[in-house]
């Protein structure tokens, strides 16, 4: 990545330490973009100046994994467990697809949940897609969120709802309708930003899974003329960026921003058919795939006063870290019996810490899922193909079994299988992986859920 940011930790301060108890969480998630697009880890073909100034001041993770594809990241973080034990191993788009599954606050936990029983005032904005609002209009309440201004995703019946960006279909509090003559980011930054004003003094958490740069490529209101693909989605990234300004400037204008912590990712990497450069390499993008640029990701925290500035990090973390996370900066209680396989990095964060206490991240889940033959949704295989990591050695597991292993630290564009290594430290990290996978369930599990129907 771009070093233009020094590596360095400041150790010995914590979030107490700063005077603030609970602070603010602003979460903003991209929708398919990787490193390649960020400039502050070495993109060459765009520039996104808000992103790199949160870099700059803050904190940039160098191994963070999300899962591969949308429906198996937006579970993980969530719920703070893989897919093989949440059970949405696979993508299923619950507005188009339905069948009865959603994601069942009965049997599904949210940081969100958890920081509201803490005190947070709590709003969710952008793409949901993982229950059907004509069912269940008010889901977002029971999964955490005391408001929401969501894309419905793409409701089958209803052609208005396939559009989330020219004239979105929004579902709010009041329901679902078209927006005429908007673009759907600036709507759901609008509502981001009066919520921020509404509840500037209390603890907030923001979540924003944000519709950009997800397919179909269009022009934007900065950038209306564009036509090709390749330029569309550069326009939609600077609109992305753009929007991403928009909203820390509204933290500091309510003079928030020093008890606000702002972290920034994206939920897998480009869509495909988008090739980008990144610190002199040709990236393809990586969406679906276990090669990196699929689920290692940017992630950046940025919490002036909170998140010690300046600083790259190879601490491992992966996103079922966020609800342990999110947990221990807001001071609120885990319920008791969840079982979880995130593990909190709060403490690097902060700069109390050094290193995450991970050893290991883990990513999986990508293409559809499937209906059994007595009509539930589940996992398209029994055991899906996956990948394990530490800093430097990576196992893919094929089929059930190792059958690949890289050293990202020669070989980061995973060219060279050396599974059959004599070298003494690879078969070292070869075990200990490889131990990790079989200390894993052997089986998958599938989502959870009580089946819902419209009336």
């Amino acid at each position: 990545m771009s070093r233009h940011l020094a590596f360095f930790f400041v150790l010995g301060l914590s979030v107490s330490a700063y005077g603030v108890e609970q602070p603010n969480i602003l979460v903003i998630m991209v929708d398919d973009l990787g490193k390649e697009w960020i400039g502050a880890y070495g993109a060459e073909e765009i520039e996104t100046p808000h992103i790199d100034a949160l870099a700059a001041g803050g904190m940039v993770f160098e191994n963070a994994y999300s899962m591969p594809q949308c429906t198996p990241t937006r579970a993980t973080l969530l719920t703070g467990q893989y897919p093989f034990r949440h059970g949405w191993v696979n993508h299923w788009d619950v507005p188009r697809w339905g069948e009865g599954c959603h994601f069942d606050p009965t049997h599904n936990m949210t940081f969100a949940r958890i920081l509201r029983d803490a005190g947070y005032a709590t709003a969710a904005a952008g793409k949901w897609q993982i229950n059907d609002f004509r069912i269940q209009p008010s889901i977002l309440d029971e999964h955490g969120f005391d408001d929401w201004c969501m894309w419905t995703g793409f409701e089958t019946g209803v052609e208005a709802s396939a559009e989330r960006y020219w004239d979105p279909y929004v579902h709010t509090t009041a329901g679902s309708m078209t927006h005429e003559g908007r673009f759907g980011m600036d709507v759901f930054v609008e509502f981001l930003q009066e919520f921020m004003r509404e509840h500037s003094t209390e603890p907030m958490l923001l979540y924003f899974p944000m519709a950009l740069t997800h397919t179909p490529f269009v022009g934007t209101p900065d950038e209306p003329e564009v036509t090709s693909q390749y330029d569309r989605h550069r326009a939609m990234v600077r609109y992305m960026d753009a929007a991403v300004g928009k909203l820390v400037k509204t933290l500091d204008d309510l003079e928030i921003r020093e008890k606000t912590i702002v972290v920034f990712t994206t939920d897998n990497g480009t869509v495909g058919g988008i090739t980008g450069r990144l610190n002199g390499r040709e990236v393809r993008g990586g969406k679906a795939k276990l090669r990196e640029p699929g689920p290692n990701l940017p992630f950046i925290v940025n919490g002036p006063g909170i998140v010690p500035s300046g600083v790259v990090t190879d601490a491992l973390t992966d996103f079922s870290d966020w609800l342990p996370t999110f947990a221990e900066l807001a001071g609120a209680d885990i319920p008791e019996g969840l079982e979880l396989d995130g593990k909190s990095f709060a403490k690097v964060i902060t700069g109390e810490a050094r290193d995450s206490s991970r050893e290991w991240m883990l990513a999986m889940g990508f293409g559809p899922a499937m209906l059994n033959d007595v009509g539930r949704v589940t996992p398209k295989v029994r055991y899906a193909n996956r990948i394990v990591r530490d800093k430097r050695y990576k196992v893919w597991v094929e089929d059930g079994e190792v059958s690949r292993l890289y050293d990202l630290e020669s070989d980061p564009g995973e060219l060279v299988n050396i599974i059959d290594t004599e070298d003494a430290a690879a078969l070292a990290a070869l075990a200990r992986l490889r131990a990790v996978v079989e200390s894993l369930p052997k089986v998958d599990g599938a989502p959870r859920y009580d089946p819902v129907w419209p009336e």
